[in-house]
């Protein structure tokens, strides 16, 4: 039947995420609903402690517990709950079936083993090969993630790599076993900004080599951009919006997407430092709230211009607004 949307190869519903602290218990994943299509990428973005890590763990099941603990919702891969299944069926679907590259490479690769050896144990594991298939595997995968001499590479230890090249490595291990879905966790993180560029356009690639859904977690809306079909934002833990990615650049329909889209530096901004003008970025107001001291409704209603005493009451439910969007809103910015 043709014009029929293909199902979700993930979807997420109503997931939500307790993490117990010293002063009490929180929510910091609360209530969170997405889905990424087979071959497609969506973008999750928001500032520093907003909910993408943690979001992306809890779909992994690699919520350190304590403190955290995933208490509620549906996390479906193919249709299957990945929350309902047994621990031993879980860690087969992780690393063969969907991977994560993390933040830091330095922290998630074992300083004692060499990269080769690290490489090849997902594939003995899921694939059963044998540790010379797995050495074979493992020097063919640094290949494709762009490492020179990767027949020599495969025996280095991380610490003799630079940061760019163990980010390849991360990102060689994740896809080893050939997953259909990559996670991405903030990947060029602390690297420089033309490792930066080379480590976004590698994933593009082999995404469109291997037809692999990518889900990417960052702070940075320029890599959206370029990047993501769809976008979801997070804000202390909730989803504010929803959006194809053009549309959300163009029309954002919550007051945080609009003031993050207003902080990127932008081409003008730059003439105008470069012939000494005063031109400053403008950023949000205030601070993210912490998740123990929530303000009541809306949690952004202290940073927002167009918060009224009803956001102080009422909790915006995320609804559709227009054009494929959704917002969690009582104002949402009027598109222009």
């Amino acid at each position: 039947m043709t014009g029929v949307a293909p199902a979700p190869l993930l979807d997420v519903r109503g997931l939500v995420t307790q993490l117990s602290l010293p002063r009490g218990t929180v929510r910091a994943v609360d209530g969170v609903s997405f889905t990424v299509p087979p071959g497609g990428t969506l973008g999750v973005v928001g500032e520093s402690g907003c909910g993408k890590s943690l979001t992306a763990l809890s779909v992994m099941r690699l919520v350190p517990q304590p403190p955290g603990r995933v208490v509620g919702g549906e996390v479906r891969f193919r249709g299957e709950d990945l929350l309902a299944l047994p621990e031993k069926e879980m860690r087969r679907v992780r690393g063969r079936h969907v991977a994560m590259v993390f933040q830091e490479p330095m922290t998630s690769l074992n300083p004692v083993f060499t990269v080769g050896e690290q490489i090849g144990e997902g594939v003995r594991l899921h694939l059963g090969a044998t540790r010379a298939q797995a050495r074979e595997r493992a020097v063919e995968m640094l290949r494709q993630v762009g490492i020179p001499a990767p027949g020599e590479r495969v025996d280095a230890y991380p610490h003799q790599l630079s940061g760019g090249m163990r980010q390849r490595v991360m990102i060689a291990m994740a896809l080893a076993c050939d997953p259909a879905l990559l996670i991405a966790d903030e990947p060029t993180t602390a690297l420089d900004v033309t490792i930066q560029a080379q480590i976004l356009e590698l994933l593009k690639r082999l995404q469109a080599e291997r037809n692999m859904a990518v889900m990417l977690i960052t702070h940075d809306l320029g890599v959206v951009a370029g990047s993501c079909d769809a976008v979801v934002v997070m804000y202390a833990g909730r989803i504010v919006e929803q959006a194809p990615v053009r549309e959300l650049f163009a029309r954002p329909a919550h007051p945080y997407t609009a003031g993050l889209l207003r902080s990127i530096p932008s081409l003008h901004d730059a003439g105008a430092a470069v012939e000494g003008g005063r031109q400053r970025l403008k950023a949000i107001p205030g601070m993210v709230p912490s998740l123990t001291a929530l303000p009541s409704g809306c949690a952004f209603r202290d940073r927002c211009d167009r918060a009224s005493e009803l956001c102080a009451r009422v909790t915006p439910a995320l609804e559709p607004k227009r054009g494929g969007q959704s917002a969690a809103c009582h104002y949402p910015v009027p598109a222009p």
